[in-house]
């Protein structure tokens, strides 16, 4: 590799701090690096300009957490462009490299001693009348919920145009893989291995108790409408970004054309971090 791209975690000056340290350290092993804090302009009101990452960077090191990572992710969902995640607290899930291990770990990237994992993602997009209003790129999860004081919402969801059935509740999680672990875990889904292709369905709150997630293969297109009047409800994308739905807005859900490539170490073991980041078998 000979050219770099340092994207840092916004308001953080250990960030910035690490972003010097790294980049002097890459120049010196003759690597063209360029370096911007994390700004999304698509989730902030913003006048800055939005960051832009050249084509002819190779890959894409995030000094951050998940979320820095899934912001940087969007800006690269037309892109190739792997990425690595160094995690400036504890180990996450997408960020899964040390502060401490992290020259280390580069080493061995600079060296060829990696992997390029992909992770699928979602196309996910709200059509309203004849008019696509919003669409967007999502590594995680797509969520329709409700606000605290809305009503109970009703979402009729079809699976490649047959009917599958009215979910009424407190909303809806569409989940990748990766996003597995994310909200849909929270809400009872299932943990699906990260480079599995897979689409999961996971009810919020059901009103239905017998209605329970379910996993679709990647070829699916799922959509899903809103019923009867709506207030305070929400299409969120990644926890970052989303628009706010009106009755009879259609969501459409499919697997995206370009997955996310993730660098990988054979350091890097993904059920220590399952281990870890779940407490599994700590008393």
């Amino acid at each position: 590799m000979h050219h770099i791209a340092i994207v840092y975690k916004r308001t953080r000056s250990l960030a910035a701090e690490l972003t010097q340290r790294l980049a002097h350290w890459l120049e010196e092993r003759n690597i063209q690096v360029i370096s911007h804090e994390n700004i999304d302009c698509s989730r902030d009101q913003c006048t800055h300009k939005h960051l832009e990452i050249p084509p002819t960077v190779q890959a894409v090191i995030v000094l951050g957490g998940d979320g820095t990572l899934l912001s940087v992710a969007r800006l690269l969902e037309n892109r190739t462009t792997p990425i690595m995640g160094i995690n400036l607290g504890g180990l996450g899930f997408l960020t899964e490299y040390s502060i401490e291990n992290c020259l280390r770990e580069i080493e061995h990237i600079l060296d060829g001693r990696y992997e390029i994992e992909e992770r699928m993602r979602l196309r996910v997009s709200v059509v309203r009348g004849e008019e696509e209003i919003f669409c967007h790129g999502v590594l995680n999860d797509a969520v329709i919920n409700k606000g605290a004081l809305a009503r109970i919402i009703d979402l009729e969801t079809t699976i490649d145009g047959r009917y599958l059935t009215r979910y009424r509740g407190d909303g809806l999680i569409v989940a990748t893989p990766t996003g597995s672990t994310a909200y849909n875990l929270s809400a009872g889904g299932p943990i699906v291995y990260p480079t599995a292709k897979a689409i999961m369905l996971t009810p919020i709150c059901s009103f239905t108790l017998s209605n329970r997630p379910i996993i679709f293969p990647p070829e699916v297109i799922i959509q899903v409408e809103a019923r009867g009047p709506l207030q305070d409800v929400t299409l969120t994308c990644d926890g970052q970004i989303g628009c706010t739905l009106e009755s009879s807005d259609r969501i459409v859900i499919s697997a995206a054309s370009i997955p996310l490539r993730l660098i990988k170490t054979p350091s890097i073991d993904y059920f220590e971090i399952l281990r870890t980041k779940l407490k599994w078998g700590q008393n």
